[in-house]
């Protein structure tokens, strides 16, 4: 699969350049076989033992196998004037690999699932575009911190696993100018003051979702009273994904605005840093008419984004609605690249196959958005003339291609055509995990192809 981007770029931290080949082969044959475990994509005995080899190399960590991805996204951060950095959380349950040691709890006690998280920044143009990683963090919890909330909520901030949202948060800025302002976007998880409170440059902005509705603000009121008394602002339309409990559809809802002084958690204030009320924006979302059996839209955002005129509003919707990348990043780690079937010895080993798998889920959904962000650029950005002359030939049934290559949008349909995609009227676009097929039997198209059209041998003359 000849995807131009994400590009993954050789570092010092890997130690070794042949690691960084290596690497590169891991990754690309992972990407070329959907759904296939590692001796499946690899398809030999001495990549599959190299791959192992690799993931058993103490000289290499999951953070710097991450890190090859960096400076491609950095490139791409580097000439925006605005990104957004999505963060959320997802769990990789090993339970069912009983002989893997260091892994630790995931769930709840009673649940006994064992395995351990990964959190991840995805950066993403504010045109809802994915970018490439901006951090990652993965992590097991010791098991002496399961189940024990109240003695959680007695610690430092800095000793608790919530200190990652701000880690994360200044890793993801990290190397960029000031000139690029940045909005870390977060679910009702990140609703934590002390990561309000924490000092930031000017350009880095925050937009999260309200966990907390009865929290106290300054003037005594409740944030969520507070939002739902506040002038409605007007009405805009947010477009909805697909989910397993609904459809895609479009919501038309009305928007709220107010400033509001956040107050300290009263077992926080005696801390200097925080003992201040901080100053944000909520804005409360609702939708008045709701489809006949569908689940009303409701969110309760706060944001340190200026928020003076109903565009500003718009504009701060429109980029929570983006949140649903990530969402769809997890989803291909899990589902596509089947992470959790990993099977290695060690936790160490773990992480460093699943810091591959993410850059192999990071092509994915970076060739999926781009073919709806830019679906009239010409295939070449994403496929080799091969692939495409193979694809269009496919599809019409014809020895001979076209002069000219398709457009993105086009090629990618055919694509997920060929991994299942039927591309009805109301089918909308197609998802990650149906191209991704589609590109496993283009890889066999493209292969046979290559053969046919082969230059003949030249034959010298005795």
């Amino acid at each position: 699969m000849a995807v131009a981007a994400p590009v993954l770029s050789p570092t010092s931290l890997l130690g070794d350049r042949r690691r960084f080949v290596r690497l590169s082969q891991i990754v690309s044959a992972w990407a070329q076989h959907a759904e296939a475990s590692l001796p499946q994509a690899l398809a030999g005995l001495a990549p599959v033992k190299g791959a192992y080899r690799f993931f058993a190399n103490r000289a290499v960590t999951p953070q710097a196998i991450l890190q090859t991805a960096r400076p491609d996204c950095l490139r791409k951060l580097a000439s925006a004037e605005r990104v957004l950095l999505i963060q959320a959380t997802t769990s990789l349950d090993f339970s069912g690999h009983a002989s893997t040691t260091g892994i630790g709890p995931v769930g709840t006690r009673q649940q006994g699932t064992r395995g351990f998280f990964v959190h991840t920044c995805l950066a993403a143009s504010t045109a809802g575009t994915p970018l490439g990683l901006a951090a990652q963090y993965l992590w097991v919890r010791e098991p002496a911190d399961a189940g024990i909330a109240q003695q959680r909520r007695q610690r430092d901030w800095e000793e608790k696993e919530s200190y990652r949202w701000l880690t994360v948060e200044t890793a993801s800025r990290a190397g960029l100018p000031t000139s690029v302002e940045t909005v870390t976007i977060a679910d009702a998880e990140a609703d934590i003051f002390a990561l309000f409170a924490a000092p930031r440059p000017p350009q880095a902005q925050l937009l999260i979702r309200v966990a907390q509705a009865q929290r106290r603000l300054a003037d005594g009121r409740a944030l969520g009273v507070t939002a739902a008394t506040a002038p409605v602002w007007g009405r805009y339309t947010v477009f909805l994904p697909a989910r397993a409990t609904r459809p895609a559809r479009t919501a038309v809802c009305q928007v709220q605005v107010a400033s509001v002084q956040l107050q300290p958690p009263q077992n926080q204030r005696a801390r200097a840093c925080w003992s201040e009320p901080a100053p944000l924006t909520v804005i409360r979302v609702t939708e008045p008419d709701p489809p006949l059996e569908s689940e009303p839209l409701s969110w309760l955002l706060l944001t340190t984004l200026p928020v003076n005129s109903f565009l500003a509003v718009a504009t701060c919707v429109g980029y929570y609605s983006y949140r649903w990348l990530i969402e769809q990043y997890h989803f291909l780690l899990k589902t596509g690249c089947r992470a959790e079937r990993l099977q290695l010895q060690t936790a160490d080993r773990l992480e460093r196959a699943v810091a591959a798998c993410c850059l192999v889920a990071l092509r994915l959904l970076w060739l999926t958005y781009l073919a709806r962000a830019q679906p009239d650029a010409p295939c070449t950005v994403a496929f080799a003339a091969a692939e495409w002359q193979a694809l269009c030939c496919a599809s019409t049934q014809s020895a001979t291609p076209p002069d000219q290559p398709p457009t993105l949008r086009e090629a990618v349909r055919l694509v997920a055509r060929l991994g299942g995609f039927l591309g009805r009227k109301g089918d909308g676009e197609p998802g990650p995990l149906t191209i991704w097929r589609g590109l496993t039997r283009l890889r066999d198209l493209t292969d046979m192809w290559r053969i046919l059209h082969a230059a003949p041998p030249v034959m010298e003359s005795g």
